[in-house]
């Protein structure tokens, strides 16, 4: 029977978990401090630490380093906030399988712990078969349990746009349905059918991107088709078109709505029959392609405008997906700023470990027109300018250190006047203490003893 313990200072909370659990078959034990936690480590050993990262007498962060250390095969969720999102972010850089954003309905977390036992499993199986007495020496228990199993360069976000997004990209993955995937320029569209594709029953065989407006028009059926030596100037040898180079697998066209009309309808007529023929040949080759298209643009108005084949748009739009813009997922916004970090860090051979307060207001202040290319593009700059150990607010561009703070930002309390921010929030949540929290850029533990503290009941 798998065994989970849940390390909660929430009483309320952490019973309702044991209860759900319990209900479904697993054994549980919980813990309302960390001491009480790792004593009862100590005592019987557990599959699954579902752990809050705050608690009163040590953070969630000591709990994972004890947990890594003495008992390497156990796998570690935490539980965060929003405002605790650079915590968690740090607990999955030190080994936490995962981490799932508060408030959450424990259904949520089943297929983040059935993750985790996978994990689990495929750990100690690896481990055991380390040396002929089946026993791992610590030191490769540690190296193969030290990574969590993550989509490559995929982001998921813990915003509510984010988990929708999310659940959408579970939901279709597993199908072959074509996937139009529709937001603004910079959302990281390419990212998201990258994650469509690594979900899918096509995740062994090629992702071939292509970038629709860098084609000229000239040589896109050859691009997309491939074409024999000689069949036209400069046709120095065959070449392999994109839909032949993604068979058996997935074929993304980015900004779809820059295709002319002629190569609209070789596009058609190629995903209707599955066979494509290269230019200056007469044999017809069978493809088995997942179509999954990508646009900044408003593709049924570019139909009514007579500028996009209706036929073709419905054949691209089985299943459409919005990326929210950057704007619209504030809570996911260090969470990207921290993964471009990273990214930054291993490119440049730099070692810089974070960001100011100040650098993080401003970050929280800006706009993000350009969404997270701009933000990759910025975080990579500053990465290279800084001299130190941590992000100022110096290195920023101007127009991001020197944004002023909207009245939709909240950002953390340094204002003296509370009360009303605190009201305003309710007010835009509708009474939700959870958004409410989040529009806050606060825990809810703290939100509610700010609403003890002004005596304000709702």
């Amino acid at each position: 029977m798998v065994s989970i313990l849940i390390i909660e200072d929430d009483v309320a909370f952490a019973t309702m978990l044991k209860t759900f659990f319990e209900k479904r078959d697993y054994k549980v034990d919980s813990a309302f401090s960390a001491a009480e936690g790792l004593s009862k480590l100590s005592e019987s050993s557990f599959d699954i630490v579902l752990t809050d990262v705050r608690l009163p007498d040590l953070d969630g962060l000591e709990i994972l380093f004890r947990v890594k250390e003495n008992y390497p095969n156990t796998q570690v969720i935490v539980m965060t906030n929003y405002a605790e999102i650079n915590m968690a972010v740090k607990a999955m850089k030190n080994g936490a399988f995962d981490y799932v954003s508060k408030p959450f309905q424990p259904e949520a977390i089943l297929q983040t712990i059935n993750n985790a036992l996978n994990k689990r499993t495929a750990t100690v199986e690896k481990t055991a078969a380390v040396s002929p007495n089946n026993e791992a020496s610590p030191a490769e228990v540690k190296r193969s349990s030290a990574k969590p199993v993550r989509d490559s360069e995929f982001v998921r976000g813990v915003s509510d746009p984010a988990r929708k997004l999310n659940d959408y990209i579970d939901l279709v993955a597993p199908t072959n349905m074509s996937v139009l995937i529709i937001g603004e320029s910079g959302t990281g569209k390419e990212q998201v059918a990258k994650s469509i594709h690594d979900k899918s029953k096509r995740k062994g065989a090629p992702f071939i991107a292509v970038d629709c407006g860098a084609i000229p028009k000239e040589i896109a059926s050859s691009e997309f088709f491939g074409h024999l030596k000689g069949s036209f100037t400069g046709a120095i040898q065959d070449k392999t078109g994109h839909f032949e180079a993604a068979n058996g697998g997935t074929l993304f066209l980015d900004e779809i709505g820059n295709l002319g009309y002629d190569l609209q309808v070789q596009l058609l007529r190629a995903l209707q029959e599955r066979k494509i023929k290269p230019v200056g040949s007469n044999n017809e080759i069978k493809v088995d392609i997942r179509v999954v298209t990508a646009t900044n643009e408003d593709l049924s108005q570019a139909v009514k405008e007579g500028n996009f084949r209706e036929d073709l748009y419905h054949r691209l739009n089985e299943f459409s997906i919005e990326v929210p813009a950057l704007r619209e997922r504030r809570e996911d916004l260090m969470l990207f700023a921290e993964h471009f970090l990273d990214e930054a860090n291993e490119e440049l051979e730099k070692d810089v470990v974070g960001f100011s307060d100040e650098a993080i207001e401003a970050f929280q202040n800006y706009g993000w027109p350009g969404n997270l290319r701009e933000l990759k593009n910025m975080v990579k700059r500053a990465v290279l300018l800084t001299q130190e150990s941590i992000i100022p607010l110096k290195v920023l561009p101007h127009e991001i250190a020197h944004t002023p703070q909207t009245e939709e930002n909240y950002g953390l309390f340094k204002n003296k006047n509370e009360e009303s921010l605190i009201l305003d929030a309710l007010e835009k949540a509708n009474g939700n203490k959870s958004k409410a929290a989040r529009l806050l850029s606060i825990d809810r533990k703290t939100l509610y003893n700010k609403l003890k503290q002004y005596n304000i009941k709702l």
